[in-house]
């Protein structure tokens, strides 16, 4: 149960028993100061942000502050909610990781402990050189069509894109030359991208505009990658390579230009003007 919701039923459970008489003017001072404190305790906890891992607990005084959460207070899982962590441990769910991850702060296992991907630990290949070369060609057609099944979505529920991207998009759907979803070999990837290279220009510019959102800087940090990282490594395991070799001055920030460079896309079509 969140922090919110369990401070919200004991101020509901306490509004419900009707108030004992008091026995002296001593007890209904002391009754009233402890209901109080734990009212002013519920109302700091409200707004108080914690990180991932930790609980907003109030001192005496009312102060939030935060604490590690026990992994036995996550709510209850199935066996999709199970993530793999960089110390190859299969854990519950992500709640547990990061409640785990808090109880080892200030270790270097602790400081080394991140979210790896979702699902259960398994063994993953190294990536090649040939195979991080062709990741590329894969994840652009991949975006391209994501973008395909938004816009024939938004149609019917919208919200899914926005006007400037519906009309960005509309463009690529209604392009007879568009290569259709499908298991398509590497070698017809490629001509399709040189033979129709101005379709694959926009999916590269919106994926970066839908990662950068913590904050929206045009730069891509490790924790803004991780969501999309985490979902596909068991899928596509040269990700991680991939993003590594998108920074290649290794300063674990991702520029727009440097992200447009990743996926093949020219300097002179790399425009923050696309963000949006």
């Amino acid at each position: 149960m969140k922090t919110g919701l369990f401070f919200l039923c004991l101020l509901g459970t306490a509004a419900a028993i009707p108030a004992k008489k008091a026995e002296n003017s001593s007890n209904e001072e002391e009754t009233s100061s402890e209901g109080n404190m734990r009212v002013h305790a519920v109302d700091s906890c409200m707004s108080f942000q914690c990180k991932r891992g930790h609980i907003c607990k109030a001192d005496q005084q009312g102060k939030p502050h935060c604490v590690c959460q026990d992994p036995v207070t996550c709510p209850p899982t199935k066996p999709l909610d199970q993530v793999c962590g960089t110390d190859n441990q299969t854990y519950a769910s992500s709640c547990h990781l990061f409640a785990t991850k808090c109880r080892l702060e200030g270790t270097k296992k602790g400081h080394q402990l991140q979210l790896d991907y979702f699902g259960a630990c398994k063994s993953i290949p190294t990536c090649t050189d040939f195979e991080v070369i062709q990741f590329p060609l894969r994840m652009r057609d991949w975006l391209k069509n994501i973008l395909m099944q938004l816009y024939e979505a938004n149609s019917e529920h919208a919200g899914y894109l926005n006007e400037k991207q519906r009309n960005k998009v509309k463009k690529i759907y209604l392009d007879e030359k568009r290569l259709l979803a499908g298991d398509h070999p590497i070698d017809l990837l490629l001509r399709d991208f040189k033979k129709n290279y101005h379709m694959y220009v926009y999916p590269v510019h919106w994926q970066f505009s839908e990662l950068d959102q913590h904050p929206m800087d045009r730069v891509l940090t490790h924790s803004e990658l991780a969501p999309l990282r985490a979902s596909l490594v068991p899928m596509e395991h040269c990700i991680t390579r991939f993003f590594e070799e998108c920074d290649p001055n290794k300063d674990k920030h991702i520029t727009l230009k440097e992200w447009g460079h990743c996926f093949g896309i020219k300097e002179e079509d790399i425009d923050e003007n696309l963000l949006f």
